[in-house]
């Protein structure tokens, strides 16, 4: 299978952000024609405070966000794991950080929302508190495309190790972590901890990221990019330059079952108590 992740740089322009992805796709399709596609976290709107973000947010199926990739995926016949989205919950203050997956012929197959809420004060004295904004999701989801078994995650997820083993006894093949990483802890963990769950579940670990600045209210806040794709082993098979842009590669099955004979973690695991 071939696949494509998309690098970004999205602002507080939800109609430019829309644009830049769908034109990011495009290209992707013409230079490398994957099979599928995966978007970052939050590619349609990133930053503002909060009532920009509710201005900003969408009802999952009437939203452009939503229909501009669900027609992406229809008429270039790709699976599209659309990063995330901002989403309305009826009756709340708080938004879903939302991944949505669409097929072949553009139908929704999955939706995933952000479990972890990313609520730290960052090296630089930079405070978030995701959980101010957003409501945590709770289910653990997974997909078929391919024949490959897809489970999903988002950014702060990746380091909660308990999701993904929930993930890999759910049977994923592959794991989708959108992100807008922040450059202080990326530049020292993204990388280590990408590797360390595509190791440790054996899995094609794929993780489409942010790069660059943007604004929240006063703040300028910096992504640090490096989208990547690690195969089972460990190993980082593709990674994106600096800037906008995409990078492709492939994941093989043959590769999935070659580690999982030589170390096969899935049939050592005990319940501890």
């Amino acid at each position: 299978m071939k696949i494509s992740l998309i690098q970004m740089n999205s602002r507080q322009d939800k109609a430019a952000n829309i644009a830049t992805a769908c034109e990011l796709i495009e290209q992707a399709v013409a230079d490398e024609g994957p099979d599928w596609v995966a978007l970052p976290e939050c590619f349609d709107f990133l930053g503002g405070q909060r009532p920009d973000k509710q201005q900003a947010a969408e009802v999952l199926g009437e939203g452009p966000a939503y229909l501009a990739m669900q027609a992406l995926a229809r008429r270039h016949g790709i699976f599209i794991h659309a990063g995330s989205i901002l989403e309305k919950i009826p009756g709340e203050d708080r938004l879903h950080n939302t991944t949505v997956v669409f097929d072949r012929a553009g139908r929704e197959i999955a939706i995933y929302r952000k479990i972890h809420m990313f609520d730290v004060v960052t090296p630089d004295g930079v405070q978030y508190r995701e959980s101010a904004s957003f409501k945590p999701g709770t289910e653990v989801v997974t997909y078929q495309a391919d024949g490959f078994t897809f489970g999903c995650a988002i950014c702060y997820d990746l380091r909660f190790p308990d999701l993904f083993q929930a993930l890999a006894e759910k049977g994923a093949d592959v794991i989708a972590l959108p992100s807008a990483f922040t450059l202080l802890t990326g530049k020292d963990h993204w990388e280590v901890l990408c590797r360390a769950r595509a190791i440790e579940t054996e899995t094609y670990f794929c993780a489409p990221a942010q790069t660059g600045v943007h604004v929240v209210g006063n703040d300028t806040r910096s992504t640090y990019g490096h989208s990547l794709v690690a195969d089972p082993w460990g190993h980082v098979i593709a990674r994106a330059s600096d800037g906008i842009g995409s990078v492709s590669t492939r994941i093989e099955r043959p590769r999935i079952d070659k580690v999982r004979a030589q170390i096969p973690v899935a049939q050592h695991k005990i319940k501890l108590r």
